[in-house]
């Protein structure tokens, strides 16, 4: 999974919620996002495992604040 991907967790407390993929960890972990006001996901560590591709993606640079996810989201999302 590629930085900027958009992605659905398939586990835990914030299961069926989108998330964006903001850094690669390793190949089993890496780092997302989704703004409060858009996704409601903090900001964590997360197993590819427990995520499934979307397919769209989003414009956004490696270790991308909340704030110009949440743009990109915007922009994308509508």
């Amino acid at each position: 999974m590629e930085i900027g991907t958009i992605c659905v967790k398939t586990q835990g407390r914030e299961k069926g919620r989108k998330c964006v993929i903001v850094d690669t960890i390793d190949k089993n972990c890496v780092l997302v996002t989704g703004p409060r006001s858009v996704t409601g996901i903090k900001r964590r560590k997360v197993s590819v495992r427990h995520l499934s591709s979307t397919g769209e993606r989003v414009d956004v640079k490696k270790g991308a604040t909340d704030k110009e996810v949440e743009e990109a989201l915007r922009k994308t999302l509508g």
